[in-house]
């Protein structure tokens, strides 16, 4: 399965022609936290084969979450049903709820904060149904603590080994973050969040090759295609990655969930758009070598660059 062939919908992350770390975020104008598109069958089968054989990495929690676990089941259930009613119903009384997916054809019968009434942790449960991957942050003592999530398609970071960190230790490796004010300047943003008052941001890479699972523990497996790009394979080996993360306070834990749906787009198929492909290769030629580096990019960035510019030279771009 390609994961790159929806140009029409791809959320392009750039605005000008210069990219640098900020904080990207802006009020959401529809306040959903998941969306459904045309790869939702063939997300869910990776995604749940990932769970059931790689639990380790990919769904982590601290028994303090259950709370919050139950607030993303209600939200995420109540956004699924509200935005796409004919692919998904939820019947409650009281505190039996009856939740049926109807695309995958499955119905699920429990009782509202019960957890021995599902077939595992509530934030695991309702992950089975979404395509993004969803992160739970607490907060307290003035900071936020990364303290349950399930984490499929991560941009090369591990959910097993920043589990129970704070947000500024997370982020510590971004060259600049700290240096810049960022980390701070970010974090309290997000504890001013408030509820009912999502906020939603675009994150961007680039990756040789298509998997949406390049979690650290499998950098064996998908790092290795970085030495492999030429300016002749780029087109249809490099893809951009971006990331839509949403941000929503949870009211009665207080806690932030972020909801991350991850997109790829083959560079040929950016390519087909002469105003992306412009802006795209005047951004990638621009950008400082720590961002590069941070973002794995160097090793093939002139590769991508000679592509881009034959691309541009071929007279797609006047």
């Amino acid at each position: 399965m390609k994961w790159t062939d929806n140009l029409e919908n791809f959320p392009y992350p750039f605005k000008g022609s210069t990219y640098r770390y900020s904080n990207n975020s802006i009020p959401m104008k529809l306040p959903l936290s998941v969306e459904v598109t045309l790869d939702y069958k063939e997300e869910m089968k990776l995604k749940r084969n990932l769970l059931t054989h790689h639990p380790e990495r990919c769904y982590q929690s601290l028994p303090h979450t259950f709370t919050g676990q139950w607030e993303i089941v209600e939200l995420v259930m109540e956004h699924l049903v509200a935005q796409y009613p004919e692919k998904f119903s939820l019947e409650t009384n009281e505190s039996q709820w009856i939740f049926h997916n109807k695309i995958l054809g499955e119905k699920h019968e429990f009782t509202f904060g019960v957890e021995k009434n599902l077939p595992c942790e509530p934030l695991a449960f309702i992950s089975r149904h979404v395509q993004e991957d969803l992160i739970l942050m607490m907060q307290r003592d003035g900071d936020l603590y990364l303290d349950a999530g399930q984490l499929c398609f991560p941009a090369n970071w591990s959910l097993a080994f920043n589990l129970g960190m704070k947000f500024k230790s997370i982020h510590h490796p971004i060259p600049g973050f700290k240096e810049e004010g960022l980390d701070d300047r970010i974090l309290q943003f997000l504890m001013r969040l408030e509820a009912g008052n999502p906020w939603e941001r675009k994150n961007w890479s680039l990756m040789a090759g298509d998997r949406l699972d390049t979690s650290l523990e499998t950098f064996d497996q998908w790092g290795q295609l970085r030495k492999q790009v030429t300016k002749e394979n780029a087109g249809e080996l490099v893809h951009i990655r971006v990331e839509v993360q949403k941000l929503f306070r949870l009211p009665r834990s207080n806690a932030i969930l972020f909801t991350i749906h991850t997109h790829l787009l083959s560079l040929e198929k950016l390519a087909s758009n002469p105003e992306w492909l412009k802006q795209f290769y005047e951004i990638l030629s621009e950008l400082p070598p720590h961002i590069t580096e941070y973002k794995g990019i160097a090793l093939y960035k002139e590769a991508v660059l000679d592509y881009l510019e034959e691309q541009l030279e071929s007279g797609k771009v006047l």
